[in-house]
Order: C-alpha cells, then structure tokens, then sequence
C-alpha cells in the first residue's frame, strides 16, 4: 500500500530548509506510515534584496509563497521561523506548533580570522531593533544594512565590507557556525524579537494533523504568545523597533519588552510578571502599560 504524504513548505535557503527538515525528521520518526517531503520555494521576501523590509511590504513578504501552497494543496504544513510570521495569521492557516526554543539572544560576528572590530566599518544589521541596542553599545560605530540569507551576509562581511554582523544565535547554531560567534549579547544588552529562536508549523484549518503530537513544546508556545501579543499590540511589524523576551520559571513568567518612541527616537525597557497561563494578557497588559506611560504621559 502506497504511503500517505505530507508536504512542508519552506524558504529555500540553508536554514529555513535545516528547520524544515527538524520538523520533516520528527514527523518522519513518529510515523513511519508517512512519507514526508520538503516543497521549496524562493519567496517574495527573498528575492527583494535591495531594500529594507519596511519599504516592501514587512514580514509578509516571507510567507505569501508558503501560505498560497497551503491553500492550493501543494503542501500539508509550513514551517517558520517564528519572528518572520506575521502578527496576523489567517484563521484558514493556523499556528498548529511552536517548538521548543533554540537560544534567544543575538550574537556578534567577526570577518573570519579578525579578532577585533574595525571601527572605520559599519555593523551590518538590517533590524531597527537591533540598531537602536547596538548604538547604546558602540556609539561610535555606524550600522548599515544587510540583506539576503546568512551565507550571503557572511560572504558580504568576510569580503571586507563590514566589520561585524549581528545576527540571531538560533540560525547560526542550527547552522553549526558556533565557531563564528565572537560574542554573545545578553538579554539586557540587546532584547531580542519576539519568538527569536522558535519555530512555528503553520497549517490549514480543518485537516488532520495528529501526526504532530507531541512536536509542540509548551514553554516556547507560553513565551511566544506573551512575546507576539505584546508586539501585535502595538501593531509592530518590521518597520516599527519592538521587541519582547518571555522567561517562564515554573508557572511564572516574566516578560520584558522595548517600545519605541517615534516622535522622540527613545526607547524604553519594562518588565511584568504573572502567571503563565496568561501569558497572552500579560503580553498585552505591559504593551498597554507602556503606550500609555511613553507616549500618552509625554506626547
């Protein structure tokens, strides 16, 4: 008898497809009736490379090609980083997973062979929300943008042209480039994006997906709806510098997240903590909280 397939859609590039695959290989493991296989695709995201993403459109752009297969059928599941996915996902197309977390924090990276930074070159980075952290760090340095996936932001940085990149420790790691890393930022120095370091499998409404259970991981799905619902109140996409970490210590989270001040070029850093199984409120009760107190209190 002929196997049952599944389809995961991914970006095409080395991580989304190692991600992908950490998905693929679970499934694959747990039902060995399946025939599980990688549909890749280039998406939108990818192919504009000569512009940052809030003058294209944001994060949407990753996910377009990958949602269209979902609804056409091509593919069962997408597999995402969490901090590409849009903070609006279709009803049709739910969230059916996160993982568990891969290290959060960001990382620096040197030109291979270089130990120290070269100040007359710029960071590359392409995150306002890493910029705004990183000039508290070096103010005397200039941050530049960088685009394209993390092969092609290493070749641009070992060819001379920037000193250093700040990139997220999860894709590196997953992609065995520990070796690379000079340092890593903590949580106080650089916050990171909210669901930096998780995975989400994404699916269609209605379908049957029992042979993911037991994927998701319970600790990553708290701090991601903590960290998303906190950036979602704020209607922060790519182009406005948010950020949001969730810490969870038993059933308490902690979660602290950065808002910006558009009108003055500020930011500030709040903690609240509660109980995890509000971790959607709270997300959203110290977005409310700090609206209020950095925007409304000083407008």
């Amino acid at each position: 008898m002929e196997k049952r397939k599944v389809i995961i859609g991914s970006r095409e590039s080395r991580l989304a497809v190692i991600q992908s695959e950490m998905v693929r290989d679970f499934i694959a493991k747990n039902n060995p009736d399946l025939d599980v296989e990688l549909l890749t695709m280039k998406t939108t995201g990818d192919k504009i490379l000569d512009r940052t993403l809030d003058k294209v459109g944001g994060k949407g752009l990753f996910v377009k090609e990958l949602d269209k297969a979902l609804v056409d059928g091509r593919s069962q599941l997408s597999v995402h980083s969490l901090k590409d996915l849009p903070m609006e996902v279709s009803e049709d197309l739910p969230v059916l997973a996160f993982s568990k977390r891969e290290d959060p924090r960001d990382v620096l990276i040197l030109p291979e062979g270089v130990k120290e930074l070269d100040k007359s070159k710029p960071i590359g980075s392409s995150s306002l929300r890493r910029i705004l952290q990183l000039k508290k760090l070096f103010p005397d340095m200039e941050c530049k943008s960088v685009r394209g996936n993390l092969q092609t932001r290493l070749r641009k940085l070992d060819a001379g042209e920037y000193s250093a990149l700040v990139l997220a420790a999860a894709g590196v790691k997953r992609l065995h480039l520990e070796h690379r890393i000079s340092r890593y930022f903590e949580v106080n120095e650089i916050l990171p994006a909210a669901g930096q370091g998780i995975l989400a499998v994404q699916g269609k409404a209605g379908e049957d997906y029992s042979y993911l259970d037991g994927y998701g991981d319970a600790d990553g799905a708290c701090a991601a709806l903590a960290e998303r619902a906190f950036v979602r109140y704020l209607d922060g996409g790519c182009s406005s510098p948010v950020a949001a970490h969730a810490i969870l210590d038993g059933d308490t989270l902690t979660l602290e997240g950065l808002y910006y001040v558009e009108r003055t070029g500020e930011y500030f850093k709040e903690k609240i903590q509660g109980e995890r199984s509000e971790c959607e409120r709270l997300g959203e009760e110290l977005a409310k909280r700090m609206k209020e107190t950095y925007e409304v209190a000083k407008a």
